[in-house]
């Protein structure tokens, strides 16, 4: 269980910077590790935008400090931030990687990925009350307002994936192939993943150059 405590170049909690926003997030929250991780896991949420655009193969952009400072990423930077910042408090963290379909995405992005497959979507697993507990901080408030989803809760018990289904009963997503779960983030198997799935957004011999915002593609 010490490797799921550990910090590393990604769950680098120790960061002053990122050290100061774990203490700030928990100012007035009791000790009790399910009312932290709840505490944690909605300042990642809604205080880092979800934006698919933004991935870089540049192995920094995976920490959890980056996360924090860039104010936008996607689902396994987010991830590795409550992770990182659970591990500080004290409550092991691990890493999982999962291929997803989702069904409730911008046209834009659907066209830009040439599938409505996304994969390697990540989400953390924290251990409390004897049990590991899935969460999954990717969609801001913000955004699942946009997209007229219920902001996904974590209660600090049962797993929290995602919405199956929209308020209006729409499929919203599915997990349809597992990866594993690691202690810590697996970048190369991430980016050799990605690159098989996408090749087409990696040209040869020339730097990945992405951009857009998927709350831009909604409006």
């Amino acid at each position: 269980m010490e490797r799921y405590l550990q910090p590393t170049t990604f769950f680098d909690y120790e960061q002053p910077e990122l050290k100061a926003w774990i203490a700030n997030q928990l100012t007035g929250v009791s000790d009790d590790p399910v009312e932290q991780a709840k505490a944690l896991y909605l300042a990642v949420r809604d205080s880092v935008s979800y934006n698919p655009y933004v991935f870089r193969t540049d192995a920094k952009t995976f920490s959890a400090s980056y996360a924090l400072t860039s104010g936008e990423t996607y689902c396994i930077p987010k991830a590795v931030l409550l992770g990182a910042a659970a591990r500080s408090a004290g409550i092991p963290s691990r890493l999982g990687l999962a291929d997803v379909r989702n069904h409730l995405s911008s046209p834009k992005l659907i066209e830009w990925l040439q599938s409505d497959i996304f994969r390697m979507h990540g989400f953390i697993e924290l251990y409390l009350n004897g049990q590991w507990v899935k969460a999954t901080p990717a969609f801001n408030k913000q955004l699942c307002e946009m997209m007229k989803v219920e902001p996904l809760e974590f209660d600090g018990v049962h797993d929290s994936v995602f919405q199956e289904y929209t308020a209006s009963g729409q499929a919203h997503m599915e997990y349809v192939n597992d990866h594993g779960l690691f202690d810590d983030v697996p970048h190369d198997f991430i980016v050799a993943g990605v690159r098989a799935a996408y090749g087409h957004l990696f040209p040869d011999n020339e730097e990945e150059r992405f951009e857009g915002s998927l709350e831009e593609d909604l409006k």
